[in-house]
This record gives C-alpha cells, structure tokens and sequence, in this order.
C-alpha cells in the first residue's frame, strides 16, 4: 500500500479536485458534483492568490471567502488551500484515491498528475471543460455589459 493511503483499508475513496473558485458558476458546480460521484469523499484544493498567479491574473473574490464558498457546497466534504497551481503536494499529503483534472490543463501538468496517481497507486480522471463556463468570461460579460 502506497504512504498515505490509508483510506484503502476502510475501503473508502478520496477524490482530489481543484479550482480557484473565482465567481462562482455553473461548471465548478458540475465539475465538483462529478467529481464527488466518483468517491466517497471530495476534498477540494482552492487555489491561494499566488497560486493562481502563477498562470492567470488574481481572483476578484479574496481567498478566505473563496474557499468558504466552495467549503459549503453540498457535494463537497472538506476544502483546503492548494498552495501551488499543479495539485501534487496536497495529493501526496492527503493521500487521494483519485486525482480529477480538467481537459483544460496543460498535456505537461496531465502527464505528471497520471504518473504520481499510479507511483501512487491510485489514478486520474480527466473531466471536461466546460465551455463558455469560466470567471474570466463572467468578467468580461460583466465588464461589456453583455446578457447572457
């Protein structure tokens, strides 16, 4: 049995998902809610601020009531802060079972998260992007004044 993945024993599967969770919208809702039917238990990374700023400008919602927000959805059990943008060190820490993504990630970031989930001996589940479901593009409706 792989270090950290004691929930096996019990027979209880850990799903790892993340996001920023920036103005909340329907895909997270759909993302989180799939993600969940795949375990017994959801644990969400919110990205901090300089996570998220590694690859996109910074979340218009702070940080503490981004991830109370997502912390109190009903599909979600426990959220936490992700630290970093790629998911890895939370995955480890927290022993997941299973390690969602999202088809809008990069083929780097997918290969690496694949390959730690089966050293883990656990896997991956690639989840589709849903399109025309982002913050950025609330924003930019917003910004223009456009309806939906």
């Amino acid at each position: 049995m792989a270090q950290g993945h004691e929930s096996r024993r019990y027979s209880m599967i850990i799903v790892y998902a993340y996001i920023v969770g920036d103005i909340l919208h329907y895909g997270h809702l759909r993302h989180l809610q799939n993600a969940k039917a795949l375990g017994d238990k959801l644990i969400v990374g919110i990205l901090t601020n300089k996570a998220v700023m590694e690859k996109k400008p910074r979340p218009t919602v702070p940080f503490a009531e981004r991830l109370a927000l997502i912390a109190a959805l009903g599909c979600v059990d426990v959220a936490v802060p992700q630290e970093t943008y790629a998911p890895h060190d939370n995955v480890k820490n927290l022993g997941a079972d299973i390690l969602i993504e999202s088809t809008s990630h990069s083929e780097k970031l997918l290969a690496y998260g694949k390959s730690l989930m089966k050293a883990l001996g656990g896997r991956m589940v690639v989840m589709p992007y849903y399109e025309g479901q982002s913050s950025t593009k609330i924003k930019e409706r917003i910004k223009n004044g456009n309806e939906n």
